[in-house]
């Protein structure tokens, strides 16, 4: 595990993935880059959209979805357009978008659907998404992707995608599961919020309770990066 601690967040975490997104071009011919939600990574997808990436060699994908159409403010997909994709020309096909305006459970099932397709295509094992470079973000509660605690996805061996209830938000969400996450061949942490220094030194010991800590890369890498 890389742990990187900055005053720069913006520009090293806009820098780190420009790296490691043109290294996995240079290995592979093509990037599948999932992207996460939030305040945090969205002053970095702005700096990158800048950036000098081959955009037709990038297959954007997504963690976690709200389950709300694809121009609700509350909408990551929107986020990461309004920031990342118009400003930079990514055309619609590069981007696999996740169905938050479906049920649940249909749309849950069609990511996972769209994620095979590519799979398949890239010759991964099984034909099971292997993200080159996947972002994530932690929670203050502990979470990332929409892995809450004490949720039943946090169960979840088989599917690579599944909608996920949050009881006390009486809300569902869309989601990577653990099998994919730690699949990926990078993982890179943004977190640029003091306030969570206590849940992240608690999940840098591997504490149970906090879902973040359970992502470990079967044979990837995992870096953080921390604002400071």
């Amino acid at each position: 595990m890389e742990w990187v601690e900055t005053s720069e967040f913006v520009s090293t975490a806009a820098a780190t993935i420009a790296r490691a997104v043109s290294e996995a071009v240079a290995a592979r011919g093509e990037c599948v880059l999932g992207l996460c939600g939030g305040k945090t990574p969205e002053p970095v997808y702005a700096a990158l959209a800048s950036a000098d990436l081959p955009a037709d060699r990038i297959l954007f994908t997504f963690g976690d979805e709200r389950c709300v159409g694809p121009d609700d403010p509350q909408s990551n997909h929107r986020m990461a357009r309004l920031a990342w994709f118009d400003p930079a020309g990514i055309p619609a096909e590069r981007v696999l978008r996740m169905r938050g305006e479906w049920d649940p459970q249909a749309a849950a099932a069609d990511y996972a659907g769209q994620l095979q397709v590519v799979a398949n295509r890239l010759g991964h094992p099984d034909g099971r998404i292997v993200h080159d470079v996947l972002l994530l973000g932690i929670g203050g509660d502990g979470h990332t992707a929409s892995l809450f605690p004490g949720t039943a996805a946090l169960a979840e061996t088989a599917r690579d995608v599944a909608a996920n209830y949050l009881p006390a938000n009486d809300a569902w969400r869309l989601t990577l599961t653990y099998p994919a996450l730690n699949r990926a061949r990078h993982v890179l942490f943004l977190v640029n919020d003091s306030s969570k220094r206590a849940v992240l030194d608690a999940v840098r010991a591997a504490d149970p309770q906090f879902p973040a800590s359970k992502v470990r890369p079967v044979s990837g890498l995992l870096t953080w990066l921390v604002g400071v």
